[in-house]
C-alpha cells in the first residue's frame, strides 16, 4: 500500500515542527516544497524530505506534486505563510487543480491584498481603522496629515509596525519600508492606518467557529511588538459575543470560512474595530496556548481539515496560559543568553523556548527587532499565570553586543 503523503509548502519556525509531529501521529509522510530549504533548520533535524523549487510558481508546483504522485498518494496540501501570505492562495489553487480540499484562492487572494481587504469590511459594516495605501514617502507623509497623527505605519503582510507620531518618524520608517520593498517585492505597498487605541486581541477561528480569544499587550512605542499573549481573554459576556459577532461577519464579507483564520481587532470606545484578518492559522505558540487552555490542537485538526479527515473540535477554556515574548532592548549580535533552564524548571512553566543562539545577529523585520524566545506559564486562574510567568521571564538575562550600523 502506498504512503499517503502530506505536501507541505514553505516551512515556519514554530508551526513547522507542529505540523510534521502531527502529520506523523495521523500516519502521514510530510514533504516539504520550498525555494530553500536550509534555511527551515528542523528539516534537518526532524530528518523531513524537502525539495528545492521556486515556491512562487505555480505550474512547478503542479508539475513537482505531479511527479509525486508517481510514488505517493498526495493526502492533502497546505501552506505556512510568513512575510509573503499570497503563499496561501497558491495553495488553493494546488488543492483545486487536484481535488483535495482547501481554501478558496480567490477569497484568499482578496483578503491578502490590505486594502482590498479593508475596503470589503468597510462596504460589510465592519469597522476598521482610517487607512490608506501609499507608494512613495510623499503619499506616506499627506495620508498620515490626513489621517491625524500619530498613525501606524507597516509594510507588506502587516510587518514592520511602527507607531508614527511626527514627520521625522513617518520618513525614516518609511525609507525603511521602501528599501525592503525595492529588494523583495517591488509593487508592495505602505499601509498607513489610523491608530487603535484600546485593548486588543487575537481571535483564532477554524471554519465557522470561534475556538479561543486571546488577549494581548504590546511593547511601549513605537515599536508594536506583542509582548504578551493570555488566553483566554478577560471579557464579559456582551463584549465577548460582539467579538464573535464582528468575526463572523469578517469571514462572510471576505468569502471565508474554510480552514483556519486569525483576526486581530481592538475593543475601542465606538466598539470592535478590525485591524487586520489572516487567513491561516496564528503562528507558534499561539496553537501551543490553545492546546494547553481549551483543548484542542489547532495543527492537528488543519491537517485533518485539508485531508478530509474527521474533526473533533472541542471548546470551553478549562485553564489559563499565557506567553511572554523575550524582546532584546538593542539591535546588535546576542553574545550569551542564560537562566532558560532555571525558568523551565519553575513551576506551571510549560515552555522556554529561545529562537537564535549567541554569536548570532538579533532579527530583524521591517526594520524592527524580532522576539529572541518566549516563556509559557499555565495554571488554573489568570493571577497565578501571570505570577508564574514573570518570576520565569526574570530568571533569564542575555547580553547584546550594539552593531555600529544602527540605521540599516
Amino acid at each position: 500500500m502506498r504512503r499517503k503523503a502530506l505536501i507541505l509548502v514553505e516551512g515556519h519556525r514554530g508551526n513547522g515542527p507542529l505540523h510534521i509531529q502531527a502529520a506523523r501521529r495521523l500516519g502521514l509522510h510530510p514533504i516539504t516544497l520550498a525555494a530553500d530549504p536550509a534555511q527551515y533548520e528542523y528539516l534537518g533535524a526532524e530528518s523531513v524530505d524537502a525539495i528545492p523549487i521556486d515556491t512562487g510558481n505555480i505550474d512547478a508546483l503542479i508539475r513537482e506534486c505531479y511527479r509525486l504522485r508517481i510514488t505517493y498518494d498526495i493526502a492533502g496540501i497546505t501552506a505556512f505563510a510568513g512575510d509573503d501570505v499570497s503563499v496561501s492562495a497558491t495553495v488553493g489553487k494546488l488543492c483545486r487543480h487536484f481535488g483535495l480540499p482547501g481554501p478558496n484562492p480567490v477569497s484568499i487572494e482578496q483578503c491578502c491584498d490590505k486594502f482590498v481587504q479593508r475596503q470589503l469590511l468597510s462596504e460589510a459594516g465592519v469597522s476598521v481603522p482610517a487607512y490608506h495605501m501609499a507608494a512613495n514617502a510623499m503619499e506616506v507623509e499627506r495620508f498620515a496629515n490626513a489621517i491625524g497623527l500619530p498613525v501606524v505605519v507597516k509594510g507588506s503582510g502587516s510587518t514592520g509596525a511602527k507607531l508614527c507620531r511626527n514627520v521625522d518618524d513617518l520618513a525614516a520608517h518609511s525609507a525603511i519600508l521602501l528599501s525592503i520593498n525595492h529588494i523583495t517585492r517591488p509593487s508592495r505597498r505602505i499601509l498607513v492606518e489610523e491608530f487603535t487605541q484600546g485593548s486588543h486581541f487575537s481571535i483564532n477561528m477554524m471554519g465557522n467557529e470561534v475556538i479561543g480569544i486571546a488577549a494581548l499587550d504590546f511593547c511601549q512605542a513605537p515599536d508594536l511588538i506583542c509582548r504578551e499573549c493570555t488566553y483566554p481573554a478577560v471579557l464579559t459576556e456582551n463584549e465577548h459575543d460582539s467579538i464573535a459577532d464582528v468575526s463572523l461577519n469578517c469571514l462572510r464579507a471576505l468569502g471565508l470560512g474554510w480552514g483556519p483564520t486569525t483576526i486581530e481587532l481592538g475593543l475601542t470606545k465606538r466598539g470592535p474595530v478590525v485591524i487586520g484578518v489572516s487567513p491561516h492559522l496564528p503562528g507558534s505558540p499561539a496553537p501551543e496556548l490553545v492546546q494547553l487552555v481549551y483543548g484542542v490542537d489547532l495543527v492537528t485538526e488543519h491537517i485533518k481539515l485539508v485531508t478530509g479527515a474527521q474533526r473533533s473540535l472541542r471548546r470551553g477554556p478549562t485553564k489559563t496560559a499565557a506567553a511572554r515574548f523575550l524582546v532584546p532592548d538593542l539591535d546588535g549580535t546576542l553574545d550569551w543568553i542564560d537562566g532558560d533552564s532555571r525558568a523551565a524548571a519553575v513551576s506551571g512553566i510549560a515552555e522556554v523556548e529561545l529562537y537564535i543562539e549567541p554569536k548570532t545577529r538579533v532579527p530583524r523585520k521591517g526594520g524592527h527587532r524580532e522576539c529572541i524566545g518566549h516563556v509559557i506559564a499555565v495554571s488554573s486562574n489568570h493571577a497565578q499565570t501571570q505570577t508564574t510567568l514573570q518570576r520565569a521571564a526574570d530568571l533569564i538575562h542575555w547580553s547584546i553586543t550594539p552593531h555600529s550600523d544602527l540605521g540599516e
